[in-house]
């Protein structure tokens, strides 16, 4: 096989899903449907625009006089991990072992210096809720011009951030000691999830020791989650994004752990209720009954080791319907002002979100309580509006997908490949044939 046809398998050698104006003018209208009737904010307000420009002022100042109060992690090698398509990075990881321990440290942008209840921003935030990710379009939590900046952990640059130190014991993984604190960090190379599986593979590369380290750690911690009974919906994940998941789950789990048994403060915990008996027999006899696929006979009694089970010896056609399956039977999760009930999907007694500030509530909340260690007064009713706003968010995902459908259009590919509009006047003097590769309003919605 030649390159050029190697590379036309991939995204990247495919190029953009390409659109008529017509079309793009559809989508437009579709999404300013959808956010008037879901109330989601397109547009920031002046005064918001105006207070995140003036925080990304005198920036380098700022890290500087913070230095007397922040731990100084400039010289500990650190990188982030994201798609290719980023365009903001508020997390970054460092490794280090020895004979019996690791040492974990997360660092999350600590997006609550700049952004703090008071603030026109934090209104907006709570307004927002979340980031909502439409294929090719985002309605962003926070200014852009804040989020990608100072509150970005962009490569060579200081920036501060909010660290999860943890010490994990190598035969247990268990935490041997955990310590959330405020640092300065200098992140030495943004990755993307391509990029950090090369460096797996590259002796000699930079950050090819760093990369296998972490890699050890996260395949091991994925496969106790496994084992301790955690839903893997996918389980072909590759290492990079296993790095990552994985790492963020241990930094959320150890901050919420720190809030609820060593601090024992309300936070924005994360509530997950298990389907019923009946809800869980439904939808694994529903699995039972896909061609090819089959669940071991030990284990109905856990349903959750029986799905990962099912998805690993399942054909890959048959992956979409056994996800859809146990979606269809479990509850939504939601934000709770404490933990009780746990995190079913994960199996997790205590869980809560801190790795994504710039695009949750939640996670900025979570920011704001551990540095203050004050509880916000209304944090009930902002778990119950997180809750809500993420639904609305999730829902407006699945009717614009829909829509696109109706176009012709698929949102996956349009997320991996990019999207770009051809104007009237090229669309005009292209031939026939390539008029094809372009998508048109179908003839029954002309």
């Amino acid at each position: 096989m030649s390159d050029a046809q190697a590379d036309a398998g991939t995204a990247e050698g495919q190029g953009p899903v390409r659109i008529t104006e017509t079309v793009a003018d559809r989508l437009a209208e579709k999404r300013a449907d959808l956010f008037e009737e879901f109330e989601i904010n397109d547009e920031f307000p002046s005064d918001v625009l105006v207070e995140a420009r003036k925080r990304t002022e005198d920036v380098y100042d700022e890290i500087e006089d913070e230095l007397e109060e922040r731990r100084d992690l400039r010289d500990l090698t650190a990188w982030t991990t994201d798609p290719a398509d980023a365009q903001d990075f508020d997390d970054a990881i460092s490794i280090d072992a020895d004979e019996e321990t690791y040492t974990l440290w997360v660092h999350i942008a600590d997006v609550s210096h700049y952004v703090h209840p008071g603030s026109e921003m934090w209104a907006e935030a709570v307004e927002r809720c979340n980031t909502v990710y439409l294929p090719a379009y985002t309605v962003h939590m926070l200014p852009p011009v804040l989020a990608e900046t100072v509150c970005s952990l962009v490569p060579e640059e200081d920036r501060l951030a909010h660290t999860v130190e943890m010490t994990i014991d190598r035969e247990t993984l268990s935490f041997e000691e955990v310590d959330i604190y405020k640092s300065v960090i200098h992140s030495d190379e943004r990755l993307t999830y391509t990029e950090a599986e090369n460096r797996i593979e590259e002796a000699g590369a930079p950050l090819h020791e760093e990369c296998n380290l972490v890699y050890e750690l996260a395949d091991q911690l994925h496969e106790q989650r496994k084992e301790d009974g955690s839903l893997v919906l996918n389980p072909s994940r590759d290492r990079a994004h296993t790095i990552v998941e994985e790492c963020m789950l241990k930094a959320n789990k150890a901050v919420t752990h720190e809030l609820m048994w060593d601090r024992g403060v309300e936070a924005m915990y994360r509530v997950h209720p298990q389907p019923t008996p009946d809800q869980w027999n439904e939808a694994l006899k529903e699995i039972q009954d896909l061609d090819g696929v089959s669940i071991p006979g030990g284990s109905w009694d856990e349903p959750r080791k029986a799905v990962n089970a099912a998805l690993e010896e399942s054909p890959g056609r048959q992956l979409n319907k056994i996800q859809r399956a146990v979606l269809k039977v479990m509850p939504r999760a939601k934000y709770m002002n404490d933990p009780f009930g746990g995190h079913h999907a994960l199996n997790f007694d205590i869980y809560g979100h801190f790795t994504s500030p710039i695009r949750r509530l939640s996670d900025l909340i979570n920011h704001w309580i551990v540095a203050e260690n004050d509880v916000p007064e209304d944090l009930i009713e902002l778990c119950d509006r997180a809750s809500d706003k993420e639904k609305d968010g999730e829902t407006v995902e699945r009717l614009y997908k829909q829509y696109m459908e109706e176009l012709h259009l698929e949102g996956h590919a349009i997320n991996d490949r990019g999207l770009e509009v051809v104007d009237d006047a090229d669309f005009a003097e292209m031939d026939e044939e390539e008029r094809e590769t372009v998508n048109q309003v179908p003839e029954t919605q002309q």
